[in-house]
């Protein structure tokens, strides 16, 4: 009696299965007619290269944001006419628009639109401005989870740690050697003008 009771059974599951498999495979043909056949082929092998590459050349010496750059410590960063580098309290300061250059993917160099210095650090830490761009005026860029961004030199380091744009609380520029991206010193924030 069992016996006969699985193989009852057994047709109308099998018939049920097929009929889902049958609406799936018209679902996924129906979405496939829209595309094109480089489409096509893309969704269906996951692991083609095309998939995953991403072209990263409008980055490479062309992208350039116009920023204030508010440190945590509530100062703007300041390139002025004679390039000296510190911070500025004024919101409407004209020397405190930096333009950010992306050099390489990650990598930018920070010029002040006004003044027309760079903004650079040597070998020991010490920001200071450049009339010329070179690599003392390379900066990583990184992003931080709480939406500030740090700037560390992409050719100097010390001791094998990395040496940040940091400016103290009253303003003054923070030599490399003494700063560490968990620091707020460090912590900039990118303002658009307005």
């Amino acid at each position: 009696m069992r016996k006969w009771i699985l193989t009852g059974i057994l047709p109308t599951l099998l018939y049920r299965s097929c009929f889902h498999l049958v609406c799936l495979v018209g679902t996924i043909s129906l979405a496939c007619n829209d595309m094109s056949p480089e489409q096509t082929a893309t969704s269906v092998n996951c692991s083609s290269p095309e998939r995953h590459t991403r072209s990263y050349d409008y980055m490479e010496g062309g992208d350039i944001r116009v920023r204030r750059l508010f440190c945590r410590t509530q100062w703007y960063l300041r390139i002025d006419k004679r390039g000296k580098v510190k911070g500025t309290q004024e919101m409407k300061n004209s020397y405190n628009i930096m333009e950010i250059r992306t050099v390489a993917v990650g990598i930018v160099a920070i010029k002040g639109v006004e003044s027309e210095y760079y903004l650079a650090m040597n070998k020991e830490g010490k920001l200071y401005a450049k009339k010329e761009c070179n690599e003392d005026c390379n900066f990583k860029e990184l992003i931080l989870e709480n939406h500030y961004n740090t700037y560390a030199s992409a050719k100097w380091t010390h001791s094998g740690g990395e040496m940040f744009v940091a400016l103290n609380q009253k303003g003054l520029p923070v030599k490399g050697k003494k700063t560490k991206k968990e620091q707020k010193t460090a912590h900039f924030l990118p303002m658009a003008i307005t």
